[in-house]
């Protein structure tokens, strides 16, 4: 699991803060009704209880004691309809809780949805896909669980505090006094505790997304996994991780524990020194029966909320951290950002000039020194060389994927950095060497070139990319199902899919990067004719790896160390017998030797 082995996720304070709790709150902001509606509920259903305690004084003094039973009657009738009308609230906030959370479900995954659209290609070559994905699932269900059922068990907590404490002051405000003062001490345990077991379940978070993301890992890459026979070392690695995030929560739920008998005991001293001196005031007469037993009543209504902070503050602390991450996703900025003056050209099938250009993705390893090309409307440019030579740098340069760190890239003239990104990219077509498929059906994903497109367009895309015949063999032709990332087609079958999609999309300039590298011989013809159709009238980049597929390219550049080391016609470098010669020469002897000899690749795989 070597993917979050150079990742470092941003560390946060062991602090929360007034600015992040702030921003945690505005998620509900739009709601703002929902919210009114749900806390309006909540103070009802407190309020409620905390009477229905002073009601059980009131039966005990002016109807058991002296024997009313017209008293009691008349507030067991007020129990009554108010229980009937606690009951309606009850309904009634519950309600509104859930559509508020769902609410803010679908707010705060499409936010991050949107976001994830406009980052740059550089934070998803950087950034696990288990981390993302545990911010747009886990997290959001915790940060929308917090505004929600987070906001309610604590204002359910605050109200029935003040509340209690009211009543009691009422009945005997020097016996509530003695209650109020073990408030401060509450306050502050709960404050201790909840530093500590943040920390923990900010630790818990961070291991989570290193999972998720171990998870993503083996499952796609299931065959390379069975294949090596790594079952067993992936099992340790993930074991390391599933033991670290073990021990973090064992030791956050520790703390959680601990919480609880410690609030335990400073109530009980508290219950315990109401008893003593309430006790002997009964027999004074400064308190009735009901009103010590009231009294006790409230002591309860007041120290359960603040116990029950072990189980809220737990959830508090790591929806919070959650909150975190998810804001530091959103907060985070593309790197490639349209300039204010930025506007569309109408056409990049103009003249292109990279003017010496320097590239790194990394700080002291250039990819790109000093790189010179100029590439007229329309021609076809073929792009060979080592691999880790800067070729495929060069078109995600040209796709604005990313941006020269010194010189520039022009077309028509005009520097790229001064058009919209959309002008630019919206007429480019690329076709990959991992070909890429979304789930649905072969139909849906040649329309994802052109939504708009008709079924007829469609069907001519195939035609036109190869990719028709072999559609019109599977049982549902083109609507049959491709899979998770098309698993269900083979991988020529997919790339001919993608060049159909490239097809239907028209584009002004074609690249294909390495496209034919992993098909059969049969695949490859079927994408050649498929690329020579559409590359007709178009500028045209290719990336090769089979030199066979070149030689009627314009220019051939050969690119070494990020540098250009020739360039020419497929019949000019021949001659020059350079670094393409080389290349050229020794690859066809390869294939003359797997031609004559099929047993070659045993032999090499054996040794």
């Amino acid at each position: 699991m070597p993917e979050f082995d150079e990742f470092a996720e941003e560390e946060f304070q062991s602090q929360i803060t007034g600015k992040t709790l702030l921003r945690i709150l505005s998620q509900v902001r739009s709601h703002w009704k929902n919210v009114a509606g749900f806390l309006t509920g909540i103070a009802i259903t407190s309020i409620i209880d905390a009477y229905f305690t002073y009601l059980s004084k009131l039966v005990i003094d002016t109807g058991i004691t002296v024997k009313n039973k017209q008293a009691v009657y008349t507030l067991l009738g007020t129990y009554t309809g108010l229980a009937i009308f606690q009951a309606l609230a009850v309904l009634f906030f519950i309600f509104m809780v859930g559509i508020l959370g769902e609410q803010v479900r679908y707010d705060l995954r499409r936010a991050l949805f949107n976001h994830l659209q406009k980052l740059s290609l550089s934070y998803y070559s950087r950034t696990p896909v288990g981390w993302i994905m545990a911010r747009v699932t886990s997290d959001t269900d915790r940060l929308a669980d917090l505004v929600t059922w987070g906001m309610l068990d604590m204002t359910w907590a605050l109200i029935n505090i003040i509340t209690s404490a009211y009543f009691m002051l009422i009945i005997r405000w020097q016996l509530a006094l003695i209650v109020l003062a073990a408030l401060p001490i509450l306050l502050y345990v709960a404050f201790e505790f909840r530093k500590r077991i943040l920390t923990e379940y900010r630790r818990v978070r961070r291991l989570n997304s290193k999972i998720t993301g171990a998870y993503n890992e083996n499952i796609t890459g299931v065959r390379v996994v069975k294949a090596l026979s790594r079952e067993e070392n992936n099992l340790t690695e993930f074991s390391q991780l599933t033991n670290e995030m073990y021990s973090s929560s064992y030791r956050a739920a520790w703390l959680s524990a601990l919480f609880l008998p410690t609030v335990q005991i400073i109530s009980a001293t508290a219950l315990a020194a109401v008893l003593t001196i309430g006790g002997n005031q009964v027999h004074l007469g400064w308190i009735t029966i009901g009103g010590i037993q009231a009294f006790l009543s409230y002591i309860t209504m007041m120290m359960w909320p603040i116990q029950d902070l072990a189980r809220v503050y737990a959830d508090m602390q790591q929806a919070v951290a959650s909150s975190e991450r998810i804001f530091s996703l959103i907060d985070t900025q593309p790197e490639i950002i349209d300039q204010p003056d930025a506007s569309d050209p109408g056409t990049v099938l103009n003249e292109i000039r990279f003017d010496h250009v320097d590239f790194f993705y990394e700080q002291d390893k250039p990819v790109l020194k000093d790189f010179n090309l100029t590439v007229r409307p329309g021609e076809t440019i073929a792009l060979v060389g080592p691999t880790g030579g800067g070729k495929s740098t060069i078109v995600n340069l040209l796709c604005r994927f990313y941006e020269p760190k010194r010189g520039r890239i022009t077309f028509g003239g005009r520097d790229y950095t001064t058009l919209t990104t959309r002008s630019i990219q919206s007429r480019i077509g690329v076709v990959l060497q991992t070909p890429h498929l979304f789930s649905g059906t072969i139909r849906d994903n040649i329309r994802y070139g052109k939504l708009g497109a008709s079924d007829e367009e469609i069907e001519q895309a195939a035609r036109i990319a190869g990719a028709h015949d072999f559609i019109m063999t599977l049982d549902k032709q083109y609507d049959q199902d491709v899979g998770e990332t098309g698993n269900m087609l083979s991988v020529g079958q997919k790339q001919l899919v993608s060049l159909a999609r490239a097809v239907l999309a028209n584009p002004e300039i074609f690249i294909m990067d390495e496209a034919t590298s992993s098909v059969d011989t049969l695949t490859e013809a079927l994408i050649q004719k498929g690329m020579e159709a559409l590359m007709e009238g178009r500028t045209s980049f290719i990336i090769a790896h089979r030199l066979s597929t070149i030689k009627r390219a314009d220019q051939i550049v050969v690119i070494d160390h990020g540098q250009i080391s020739e360039m020419g016609t497929h019949a000019e470098l021949m001659r020059r017998r350079g670094h393409y010669f080389n290349l050229y020469t020794q690859q066809f002897r390869r294939d003359l030797e797997k031609q004559y000899d099929p047993y070659q690749d045993l032999v090499i795989s054996h040794n």
